[in-house]
C-alpha cells in the first residue's frame, strides 16, 4: 500500500507504530522499500556519512537534489522526506518557499523536513500553503550544532522542556504533518507524542515516540567515526564488507578471481587466424 500523508496520520490514530530510515541512494532505496519501511528520510546526514563532512553545514541544496532523486527512482510505496539543507530556509520565508519547491520539482519527493520550532513556524506555514507537506524537526537539532556547542540532549532543564514542548505546539499549529523529535529524554518525547495530533518520529527520544529513525549506516554497523548510544546494530554489515574487500583483494593478488567462469568463450578459429597475422 503507498505511504501517503493520510496513511502515515491514520497509523498514528490507530496506535501503529511508523518506521523510517535515512537513505541517499537508488539501490538502497530498492532494499529498503522490499523491507516495508514506510518512509524513508533523504537526510542532510549525507554530509557525514556520503560526504565525509564532520557535520551537516556543508550540505548544498544540490547534494540534496542530487541524493533525493536518485532515493525517489527507487521507491513506489514508500513515502520520501527530503531535508531542506544549512541556510536554503532560515534567512526568509521566500527563500523556503523555493528551495522547498526546489527539492519538491527536482526530485519528486514527498515531503521537506526542517529543523526549528517557533524560529520556523512561518516558514512552515508558508511551505504547507504552498502544497508542500513538512515534517518538522524539533530537539537536538544538527544544523545548530555550533549553538548548542555539540551534540547533546536537549530538554533536560524545565526551560529547555518547556520550550521544546511549546516549539512542538508551533509546528503543528503551522501545518507540518510530522515531527521528528532528537535526543530529548523519553518522558519527555511521551508526552509531547501524546499531546499531538501529529506522528512523532524518534531518534534517540526513547519509545513513546509514534516511529523511529536511525540514520542507516549507524544500524548496520557501517558508519564507525562515533556510535551515538541511542543506536542499535540489527547487523555489522560493515565487518561482512570489510572482509569481503579482503578476500576481494588477495584473490585478484593471487591470480585466483576472476577464475574461468567469470569469462566469455570465443571460437578457437577465430584467435589461431588471429594469432597468425
Amino acid at each position: 500500500m503507498k505511504n501517503t500523508v493520510a496513511s502515515l496520520m491514520k497509523m498514528k490514530e490507530k496506535g501503529e507504530k511508523i518506521s523510517m530510515l535515512t537513505c541517499y541512494d537508488y539501490s538502497t532505496a530498492r532494499l529498503m522499500e522490499d523491507a516495508g519501511v514506510n518512509m524513508l528520510l533523504v537526510g542532510d546526514s549525507l554530509g557525514n556519512t556520503m560526504l565525509g563532512y564532520p557535520d551537516t553545514l556543508a550540505v548544498t541544496m544540490d547534494d540534496m537534489i542530487h541524493h533525493g532523486a536518485a532515493v525517489v527512482r527507487g521507491c513506489k510505496e514508500t513515502f520520501v522526506v527530503i531535508d531542506m539543507p544549512f541556510m536554503s530556509y532560515q534567512a526568509s520565508v521566500y527563500d523556503a518557499v523555493v528551495n522547498a519547491g526546489r527539492l519538491i520539482k527536482e526530485t519528486g519527493g514527498n515531503a521537506v523536513k526542517l529543523e526549528g520550532g517557533a524560529a520556523v513556524k512561518e516558514q512552515i506555514r508558508a511551505i504547507t500553503d504552498a502544497g508542500i507537506p513538512v515534517v518538522a524537526h524539533i530537539g537536538m537539532t544538527p544544523q545548530s550544532v555550533n549553538t548548542f556547542g555539540g551534540f547533546k540532549v536537549q530538554g533536560k532543564s524545565e526551560a529547555q522542556a518547556a520550550q521544546i514542548l511549546q516549539d512542538a505546539y508551533d509546528v503543528q499549529e503551522a501545518g507540518a504533518f510530522s515531527v521528528v523529535l532528537e535526543c530529548v529524554p523519553t518522558k519527555l518525547a511521551t508526552l509531547i507524542s501524546e499531546r499531538l495530533t501529529i506522528p512523532t518520529i524518534g531518534i534517540g527520544a526513547g519509545e513513546g515516540c509514534d516511529g523511529q529513525v536511525l540514520v542507516w549506516q549507524d544500524m548496520l554497523g557501517m558508519f564507525k567515526d562515533y556510535v551515538p548510544k541511542f543506536v542499535k546494530h540489527f547487523a555489522n554489515v560493515g565487518d561482512t564488507m570489510v572482509q569481503a574487500f579482503k578476500d576481494y583483494d588477495e584473490e585478484v593478488k593471487a591470480g585466483i578471481f576472476p577464475a574461468e567462469a567469470h569469462g566469455f568463450k570465443i571460437d578457437d578459429e577465430i584467435i589461431e587466424k588471429l594469432a597468425d597475422k
